[in-house]
Parts: structure tokens; C-alpha cells; sequence
């Protein structure tokens, strides 16, 4: 099989991005966006993706944290696009809930070339690592717009900012890391094609 594997950069007035993905890695992330919290979580989803990651961001964050991570979600859905290719034989759909001490996370992806996101984040806090809760939906938004994707993150229960977003993200990667395994010849669709 060849190389699941994408390189690429996007540079605007307000940010400086730089992604490698290799969807068959170890976990190996390096993860240097500039906000501290933003490199936790990608290294937390990369990581329990299974893919290799790298992710640098340059950002305006004398504004605030929103075009880095929205910039950084649309450069990132792109990597995982273009990674899939045709995306033949790929399960496509896949879902993991996961606990973080008192909160729990459910999410559901389908690789389907149809971006959609369903997100609730009415038990979110209204700051998170200093930065309003806003800017998550923003980042998953782009996220599943540029690899089109379904994505539906549900937090069910938690008091917690930081556990319910850790919890999301472990998720993320799991349902990715399932989602993205070859497990069959042709494409993923009774209709015969992914889009």
C-alpha cells in the first residue's frame, strides 16, 4: 500500500501554518501552534489517532486564539483529505466515547466527502485556557468542512472545561483511527463512490 501521507502549508495576513500527516504512523506528534492548550489537544488526538503529526502555527495571537485555530482546522482537515486519496477500502464510519475523570465524550465521524458538523457545547465553560469556548466550534467546524467529513461531537456529562474538551479529542482520534483503517477493496458506498 502506498504512503497514506500529506504535506502542506496555508499562509494568510493572520496566520503561518505548516502540516504533516501520515495517517499509518506511531503517534509521533510535534505540535507547536502557540497556544499551549491548542498543542495539548491536537498532540492528545494525533496521538490517539495513530497518526504522525506535525503542526506548526504562526497566529495573531496578539488578537486572540480564533484565526489560528480556525486556520489551523481547515489546514488540517485539507492534510487528512488529501492523505485519504480516493479513499478506497477505508471503513469510513466509526464512533468512541471517552471518560476524563467526570466527564464524557461521544464522537461520531463519517468520512464521507459530505462536511457536516453537529456540536453542543452548552456544558463548556465560557473560558477555557483563557480563551473563549467559541473558538472549539470554530476549529472543528473548519475541521470537518475541508476534510469532509460528518462530524458530531456530543459532551454528554461534565463540570469541567478542560476534561470535556480532552475527552472530545481523545475520541476524535480514536473514531479517526478507525474511520481511516483499510479494511475492504472498492469504495466505502453502496453507490459506489465516496462524495
Amino acid at each position: 500500500m502506498a504512503q497514506r501521507a500529506s504535506s502542506l502549508s496555508r499562509t494568510t495576513k493572520e496566520t503561518d501554518i505548516r502540516v504533516a500527516l501520515t495517517l499509518d504512523g506511531t503517534g509521533a506528534c510535534d505540535i507547536n501552534t502557540g497556544i499551549g492548550f491548542a498543542d495539548h489537544m491536537l498532540t492528545l488526538m494525533g496521538f490517539w489517532a495513530g497518526f504522525d503529526l506535525s503542526v506548526s502555527c504562526k497566529g495573531d495571537l496578539h488578537i486572540d486564539a480564533h484565526h489560528s485555530l480556525e486556520d489551523i482546522g481547515l489546514t488540517l482537515g485539507q492534510a487528512l483529505a488529501q492523505a485519504l486519496g480516493d479513499k478506497a477500502g477505508i471503513a469510513r464510519v466509526a464512533s468512541a466515547k471517552v471518560p476524563m475523570d467526570e466527564a464524557l465524550a461521544s464522537v461520531v465521524v463519517d468520512l464521507s466527502g459530505r462536511p457536516y458538523l453537529v456540536y453542543g457545547d452548552d456544558l463548556l465553560p465560557a473560558l477555557i485556557a483563557g480563551e473563549e469556548k467559541d473558538v472549539w466550534r470554530e476549529f472543528f467546524k473548519s475541521f470537518a468542512q475541508r476534510a469532509g467529513m460528518n462530524l458530531h461531537i456530543r459532551f454528554e456529562y461534565g463540570n469541567n472545561g478542560h476534561h470535556l474538551l480532552e475527552a472530545a479529542f481523545k475520541a476524535l482520534g480514536l473514531a479517526l483511527r478507525q474511520a481511516v483503517q483499510v479494511c475492504r477493496t472498492g469504495a466505502p458506498s453502496t453507490k459506489g463512490s465516496v462524495d
